[in-house]
C-alpha cells in the first residue's frame, strides 16, 4: 500500500530567512514538493532538499498564478501521490494567509496536516522599523486589519466605527492600493487627521523602504514618492517611537548593495557578515568547484602517503576534496601520523584541526609567498612533499620547494569552473553599475566573472562600483582584466575583507 500523503502548512516569516523558524527549516529538509507563494524568499527555498519539487503559487495584486480553488486542489493532488507536501507561506499561515481554508480543504479530503507557525509580518515588520506595535507610553492594544477592503464593498467586513473611534495601535496587511480609503474611514469615523503613521515596505530585508506621515498626508506621499506594495501599514502613536527606536538602518552597511562572487557552497559566511551589518548580499558565483576528472595520479599518492613527510594545504577547498577522498579510498587519519602539515590561512586551519589534525604551520601572510618564507629551513632536502590543489593554481609555492632540493608532488584535485546558473536580470544590473560593491576572493573568481560578465564591460563598472579584493594577488589579477581595485583587504580572510568594507 502507498504511503499516505502529509501537508504542512508552514509560514516562512516576513522575509528575512534569519526569522525562518527551526521546526519549519527541519521539515522542508525532509519534503518532496514546496508549494510557495511570491514572498518567500530564495534563501528559504534553498533550506528543502535538492530532490524537491518546487511550485510556484504567488499571487501579486491583480496577477494570480493559481486561484485559491486551484491551490487547494494541487495540495489534495500531491498528497493524493503519497508526497510530503510543505505549503510554504509569507509570514504566518493564519494570519490572513487563507490557512484555515486550506487546511480544511485537505482535512475535507481525507488527509492529516500540521500547522508551523511563521513570524507575522504585523509584528516583525514594524520591530525593523523600530516601531514596537505596543508601547506602555502610547497603547496597550493593537488591532490587525486586512487592508482588501475595497470602497463601495456593500458590506464590510470591517468595523471601521471601532476602529475609528479607538486609540490602539491599528496595522494593515496588503493595504497600500487602498491607503487614501482606508485613510479617509478611519478619519471618518473620529480618528485625529494627525495621527502618525508608516508605511513599510520589503520589510526585514535590506530593501526595506520606511514612509512616514499622518492620516491627513500620507496618501499623498505615497503617490509622491511613488511608494508600491508590498508595504505594511502602521496607524497609532507608536510611528512615533521609530526616531529613538530605529535599529536597521543604523547599522554600518545599511543601503549598500554587495556582490558576493565567491562559490555557491563558499558563499554563505560573506554573505551572513554583509547582512549582519545591514548590507544587501547579491549572491553572483562566478565559480563552482568541481573535483578534478582524472584522480590517479591523486590516488597513487594516497596509497604512497606515509612515505611523505608534509602534506599543505593552500586552501578549503584542497581540504574538503582530501579528506572525502582519503575516506573514499578506505584510509583515515591514521594513514597520515608523523606527517607535518602546513596551511595557509586560520579558516584552512581550523577545518584541519576539525578532522582531528595538528596543523604545523601557518603563515602569518596569507599567500603563496608568505607560506614559502615559514617553510624556509623546515623543509629539508630530500623531504617529500604532497601538495593536493586547483588546476591552474600559481607554480611560485612546488618551485621554492624544490629549489631546497625536496621532492613536490602537486597533484591537481579540483578545478574551479565558470558558474553556469546565473541571473540575468543581476547580471544587468552588475554590468550598468546598479551595485555598489563587488568582491573577489581569489583570482579565479575575477577571470571567471569577466568571462561571465563579457571582457568588454569593466567601464561602467570601474564608474559605477567599488571593487573590493581579499589581498594583493587577487587585486592584481583584478588590474590585469581591467578593473579598478579599490579595496585590498589588509589581513587576507573574510574578516579582514568585511574590516576593508566598513573602512571605505
Amino acid at each position: 500500500m502507498a504511503n499516505k500523503g502529509f501537508v504542512y502548512l508552514v509560514g516562512a516569516g516576513p522575509g528575512d530567512p534569519g526569522l525562518f523558524t527551526l521546526k519549519g527549516k527541519k521539515i522542508m529538509e525532509t519534503a518532496d514538493v514546496i508549494i510557495y507563494d511570491r514572498l518567500v524568499s530564495k534563501r528559504i527555498l534553498a533550506f528543502a532538499n535538492e530532490n524537491a519539487e518546487f511550485i510556484y503559487v504567488g499571487k501579486a495584486s491583480s496577477r494570480h498564478t493559481l486561484s485559491q480553488d486551484e491551490i487547494n486542489e494541487l495540495l489534495v493532488k500531491k498528497a493524493g501521490e503519497g508526497k510530503r507536501v510543505v505549503r510554504l507561506k509569507g509570514g504566518d499561515p493564519f494570519v490572513f494567509g487563507r490557512g484555515g481554508e486550506e487546511a480544511l480543504y485537505v482535512r475535507e479530503h481525507g488527509f492529516d496536516f500540521e500547522i508551523v507557525p511563521g513570524i507575522s509580518s504585523a509584528i516583525a515588520v514594524p520591530a525593523y522599523a523600530g516601531i514596537p506595535v505596543t508601547h506602555r507610553e502610547d497603547t496597550s492594544s493593537v488591532t490587525l486589519v486586512t487592508g482588501h477592503e475595497k470602497e463601495g464593498k456593500e458590506e464590510s467586513s470591517i468595523n471601521w466605527q471601532a476602529l475609528g473611534s479607538g486609540t490602539e495601535t491599528i496595522v494593515f496587511l496588503m493595504g497600500v492600493e487602498n491607503l487614501a480609503f482606508i485613510c479617509q474611514q478611519l478619519i471618518k469615523y473620529g480618528r485625529d487627521p494627525s495621527t502618525p503613521v508608516a508605511l513599510i515596505r520589503w520589510g526585514t530585508l535590506p530593501a526595506q523602504q520606511v514612509l512616514t506621515g499622518q492620516l491627513s498626508n500620507i496618501a499623498g506621499k505615497k503617490q509622491q514618492a511613488n511608494f508600491k506594495p508590498p508595504a505594511v501599514i502602521v496607524v497609532g502613536e507608536v510611528v512615533k517611537q521609530r526616531e529613538a527606536l530605529k535599529w536597521l538602518e543604523n547599522k554600518p552597511l545599511w543601503g549598500k548593495r554587495i556582490v558576493v562572487t565567491r562559490a555557491r557552497s563558499q558563499a554563505s559566511a560573506l554573505v551572513d557578515r554583509i547582512t549582519q551589518l545591514g548590507g544587501d548580499a547579491i549572491e553572483f558565483p562566478a565559480i563552482s568547484i568541481r573535483p578534478a576528472e582524472n584522480q590517479n595520479s591523486f590516488f597513487k599518492a594516497l596509497k604512497e602517503i606515509r612515505h611523505y613527510n608534509w602534506l599543505i594545504f593552500t586552501s578549503v577547498n584542497a581540504v574538503d576534496i582530501f579528506f572525502n577522498v582519503l575516506k573514499s579510498q578506505d584510509l583515515d587519519i591514521r594513514d597520515l601520523h608523523g606527517i607535518k602539515i602546513a596551511a595557509i590561512g586560520t579558516v584552512t586551519r581550523k577545518m584541519i584541526q576539525e578532522k582531528g589534525l595538528k596543523v604545523d604551520i601557518v603563515p602569518d601572510e596569507f599567500v603563496a609567498e608568505g607560506l614559502i618564507k615559514a617553510l624556509e629551513g623546515q623543509i629539508k632536502a630530500g623531504d617529500w612533499v604532497l601538495l593536493p590543489r586547483a588546476k591552474g593554481a600559481r607554480s611560485i609555492l612546488p618551485d621554492a620547494i624544490r629549489r631546497w632540493n625536496a621532492h613536490v608532488n602537486e597533484v591537481i584535485i579540483y578545478e574551479a569552473v565558470p558558474e553556469s546558473n546565473l541571473r540575468n536580470s543581476t547580471m544587468e544590473e552588475i554590468k550598468s553599475g546598479q551595485v555598489d560593491f563587488i568582491t573577489f576572493t581569489s583570482s579565479s573568481t575575477v577571470s571567471n566573472f569577466m568571462n561571465i560578465i563579457g571582457w568588454q564591460n569593466p567601464e561602467m563598472i570601474n564608474k559605477q562600483t567599488k571593487i573590493a579584493c581579499i589581498g594583493p594577488i587577487t587585486a592584481n589579477t583584478a588590474r590585469e582584466h581591467g578593473l579598478k581595485v579599490d579595496i585590498v583587504a589588509e589581513k587576507y580572510t573574510i574578516e579582514g575583507l568585511v574590516a576593508a568594507l566598513l573602512q571605505s
